[in-house]
């Protein structure tokens, strides 16, 4: 497995945004959890891509 694959800068705040998205979740209906997931997870990608592009 290589290093990137195994980054806990990466992988640490994936695993919290499942529990918390699940905790907080628990009332909202499959399509609401789905598009609040979607639209989380496409932020996180854009603050990443943002950030390798300064470096």
């Amino acid at each position: 497995m290589s290093p990137d694959l195994l980054r806990l800068d990466l992988l640490v705040p994936a695993l919290m945004y499942c529990a918390l998205l699940w905790w907080v979740g628990r009332g909202l209906s499959w399509a609401a959890k789905l598009t609040t997931a979607v639209v989380t997870l496409g932020l996180i990608v854009l603050v990443v891509m943002v950030e390798r592009a300064r470096h």
